[in-house]
């Protein structure tokens, strides 16, 4: 399986992006290898490598705990990929909305001034459900309800559920992880 790219479908505040598949590019045996585990219940992401564990970060996830369907505001459990890689290159403390940047950088001040926004920030991770009727398709469809692993405000309580249906990290070990897994790397929620 291969990556997507972005192609701009209309130009302006209405425009839009279609994923389509991009050519293979050679990847490495230890890139294939990588795989995330996110455990609800101790709330980490696990990254493995040649099916031994390699890296453990603090994460949070849905604070309505798991469930796959659209509107639940939970995160969605199974198997899953990583469908797009956003941020690359990106400030630490960029904010995105509709997984563009803002132009803002985070701080308490946008905070005060925002209340109540869930705040998506420095690199996004867009998840994609593999399996069909649980959480690929229909009602269940994890792209479609935009579930990313991301950034989150350093003020964030990692390692208790408290998103709503994303994966948070905090900043620094988003863009470690960013850094590591390519896209379509498997990622499994349980």
């Amino acid at each position: 399986m291969c990556a997507s790219r972005s192609i701009p479908t209309a130009n302006g505040p209405r425009a839009s992006v279609l994923l389509e598949p991009a050519p293979c590019e050679p990847r490495t045996v230890s890139a294939l290898a990588l795989s995330v585990r996110i455990t609800l219940a101790e709330q980490r992401l696990e990254l493995s490598r040649g099916g031994s564990l390699w890296k453990s970060y603090a994460v949070s996830t849905a604070k309505n705990g798991a469930g796959e369907r659209s509107g639940s505001h939970q995160t969605p459990r199974g198997r899953h990929l990583i469908r797009a890689k956003i941020g690359a290159g990106a400030p630490i403390g960029t904010v995105f909305r509709g997984r563009r940047p803002t132009g803002e950088i985070y701080s308490e001040e946008l905070a005060r001034a925002h209340p109540g926004r869930d705040w998506i920030l420095t690199r996004i991770l867009w998840l994609s459900g593999l399996e069909v009727g649980k959480n690929r398709l229909g009602d269940v469809d994890t792209m479609r309800r935009y579930i990313y692993i991301h950034g989150t405000p350093d003020s964030t309580v990692l390692g208790v559920p408290g998103s709503i249906g994303c994966v948070r990290m905090a900043n620094a070990t988003i863009v470690e992880l960013f850094d590591l897994v390519p896209a379509v790397t498997p990622v499994e929620i349980a």
